[in-house]
């Protein structure tokens, strides 16, 4: 199977995640989970050059098949398959306003309740190490541990969801919350929400996705 309706689902979800601000030029990337493996988005080529014969096939074993590399980032998405299986679609993005925070090493609190769509009472940042490296996809799977969303320091972000579609919702909601407390930040210190009251915020999500 050449799956060639979801390698265009993997360009048009890029271009959308450019067009909506959240990524720039060719960086970041994306994968949707197949049988046996992922379809990935390849290296270094522009989203609006990218045909589906581009989108590279990868194994969980982390060979590819195709006429072009893998995103250099292929090992945190092979990474996330393999330790989260609810994971059907992966988003990694450099957003203006969660990059600005990682490059500070700062998380994003609980200081509004929908911090908790990232499945958390916050979306952490994950410590620096070089792109591409196994390096980082250890330190993002520590980052995501019970959350489907994580800053990297230095970097941007990551995220994962059911398919394409919620991956790129989610990666534009986080990326609103980063705006909305960098912004708070710039007036004074952001009013909190305890555990429990993102305790039952959490589990009104829950029944929200059941």
């Amino acid at each position: 199977m050449n799956h060639s309706s979801l390698r265009q689902q993997l360009i048009d979800t890029a271009l959308t995640m450019n067009s909506s601000g959240i990524n720039q030029g060719a960086s970041g990337n994306l994968s949707v989970r197949i049988a046996g493996g992922f379809l990935i988005t390849p290296s270094a080529l522009p989203y609006d050059e990218c045909q589906p014969q581009d989108i590279v096939l990868m194994d969980l074993a982390g060979n590819h098949e195709g006429n072009q590399k893998p995103s250099s980032e292929w090992r945190f998405h092979r990474d996330i398959y393999l330790h989260r299986k609810e994971a059907g679609a992966i988003l990694h993005a450099h957003p203006p306003w969660c990059t600005t925070l990682a490059c500070l090493g700062i998380e994003i609190p609980p200081f509004h309740y929908m911090v908790a769509i990232a499945r958390g009472n916050t979306v952490r940042c994950a410590p620096y190490a070089t792109f591409g490296t196994q390096e980082l996809s250890n330190l993002a799977l520590q980052a995501l541990e019970d959350r489907s969303a994580c800053l990297l320091a230095n970097h941007g972000m990551l995220c994962l969801e059911k398919n394409l579609q919620q991956s790129l919702s989610l990666a534009i909601e986080v990326e609103n919350l980063a705006r909305i407390y960098s912004q708070a930040l710039q007036i004074g210190k952001p009013l909190l929400l305890s555990q429990d009251e993102m305790n039952q915020v959490l589990e009104k999500f829950r029944d929200y996705r059941q």
